[in-house]
């Protein structure tokens, strides 16, 4: 990774960026703007500054022999696309079948967050939420879905409105065991419209 520039750097960035876009800096509506758009950096791409292990890191092993499936459905996220920095919206659904442990059920949504507030591909994010929970929990399997509408497609290129890309990632028991999945594509529920 480069060395970070300083938020002086970046806010000239921002200068530059709206010169190109033919706009004057120094026009009364945009002085403040580089510098909101440094801080909404801060927020969109805060996931750099995270690690999403450390959330699953604090586990509950007294769970009464619990050992059914967990679903965590409709997590909401806004991630941006790493080809044009452009918004993706979505919803994302995470299961996982514990072998001895489990673990707070905010903690799944934060690991959710902390890959969307990278500069993302939704392929990529959904095998990276999977893998973290496999690997940190090391349940009898993991399965999520994602589902998403990409800005980068409908405010650009082709113009396309109303489409939405859907992802799964299946480990473990969710993956070889197709009853295990069934059960979670179930819970999981019909992929349902983006909009309203």
């Amino acid at each position: 990774m480069t060395d970070k520039p300083s938020r002086e750097e970046a806010e000239e960035a921002v200068r530059t960026l709206l010169r190109y876009a033919g706009e004057d800096p120094m026009r009364e509506g945009l002085l403040e703007t580089p510098k909101r758009v440094v801080k909404s950096y801060d927020e969109f791409y805060k996931g750099y500054t995270e690690d999403p292990h450390e959330y699953l890191s604090r586990t509950f092993e007294e769970v009464s022999g619990y050992d059914e499936m967990v679903v965590l459905r409709d997590i909401p996220f806004e991630s941006h696309c790493e080809h044009h920095m452009a918004p993706i919206i979505g919803k994302a659904h995470v299961g996982y079948l514990p072998k001895d442990k489990v673990v707070g059920i905010s903690k799944l949504a934060r690991v959710v967050e902390t890959y969307a507030k990278r500069l993302q591909v939704q392929e990529k994010m959904t095998a990276e939420i999977a893998d973290c929970i496999q690997d940190i929990l090391e349940p009898y399997g993991v399965g999520v879905v994602i589902q998403a509408t990409h800005e980068c497609m409908s405010t650009r290129g082709v113009h396309k409105h109303g489409v939405s890309m859907v992802t799964s990632r299946m480990a473990g028991a969710f993956r070889k065991d197709e009853k295990t999945r069934r059960e979670f594509l179930a819970v999981v529920g019909p992929i349902e419209s983006l909009r309203g």
